[in-house]
C-alpha cells in the first residue's frame, strides 16, 4: 500500500486482507491487553460478555473482520506493517460505527456534540508493534497509511484518541495501544478536545 523510510529502514504497510493471517498473528499473538489477547475486540464485544469470550474466539472474530489472505476482498479492518519484509505492526482502522463500545465511551465524546452514527467518519483505535521493533517509526508509518486507506474507502474524516507522551516520562506500551499524540500530529491531525491530561481526541478532515 505504501512505503516509508524511517531511520534508514524500509517500512511497508498493506491492508490486512493483503497480508496472511500468520503474519498478522505474529504481531498480535503475543500482545497482551485487557486481561488477555484482545485481537482488537474490546470496542466490539459487549463489556458484560467480555470475560466469556476466549482468546481463540477473539482471534476468529478478527480473522473474519480483516479477511486476511483474501486480497480480492473489498473490506478489511486494519493495516499490517512490514520492516524489511518482516511483519512488525498492526493498526485497527474502520468506520467509527464499527465500534459500538467506543460510541458509549466517555473519552471520545467529552465536550462534543456530534452524530455518532455518521458513517463517513473513520477511526484509528489501536496500534500494536512487536517487541524488538519499537521506536523505529512504525506507528508513524501506520498512522499515515491509515489516513490514505480511509480516504480511498470514501471517509470524509478520520479520528483517533492518542496519548500525550512527555520526554523522560515512562508510559507502558499497553497504555500506548491508542497511539502517541506526536504520530497523529505528524500525519496532519488536529486536536479536537483533551478529555484527560494524557488523552487527546485528534481529527483530520479528508474532504
Amino acid at each position: 500500500m505504501t512505503t516509508n523510510r524511517e531511520s534508514n529502514l524500509e517500512i511497508s504497510v498493506v491492508p490486512a486482507n493483503d497480508a496472511s493471517w500468520d503474519d498478522l498473528d505474529a504481531v498480535l499473538g503475543s500482545a497482551r491487553c485487557h486481561g488477555g489477547r484482545c485481537y482488537c475486540q474490546r470496542f466490539k464485544i459487549p463489556a458484560s460478555k467480555w470475560r466469556e469470550v476466549e482468546d481463540d474466539e477473539r482471534a476468529f472474530l478478527l480473522r473474519a473482520e480483516s479477511n486476511c489472505g483474501e486480497p480480492e476482498s473489498s473490506t478489511t479492518s486494519g493495516l499490517v506493517a512490514y520492516l524489511d519484509g518482516q511483519p512488525v505492526g498492526w493498526c485497527a482502522v474502520e468506520p467509527r460505527i464499527a465500534y459500538p463500545n467506543l460510541l458509549k465511551s466517555r473519552v471520545p465524546w467529552a465536550e462534543r456534540d456530534e452524530d455518532k452514527s455518521d458513517k463517513g467518519v473513520w477511526t484509528i483505535t489501536c496500534f500494536v508493534v512487536r517487541k524488538g521493533y519499537r521506536r523505529r517509526g512504525i506507528t508513524y508509518a501506520l498512522t499515515r497509511a491509515a489516513v490514505d486507506f480511509a480516504q480511498k474507502q470514501g471517509a470524509r474524516a478520520i479520528e483517533g484518541y492518542p496519548m500525550v507522551t512527555v520526554q523522560g516520562e515512562e508510559i507502558t506500551w499497553g497504555e500506548l495501544h491508542v497511539g502517541s499524540h506526536k504520530a497523529f500530529v505528524a500525519a496532519g491531525f488536529r486536536e479536537v478536545t483533551r478529555p484527560t491530561t494524557r488523552r487527546v481526541v485528534m481529527r483530520l478532515e479528508l474532504v
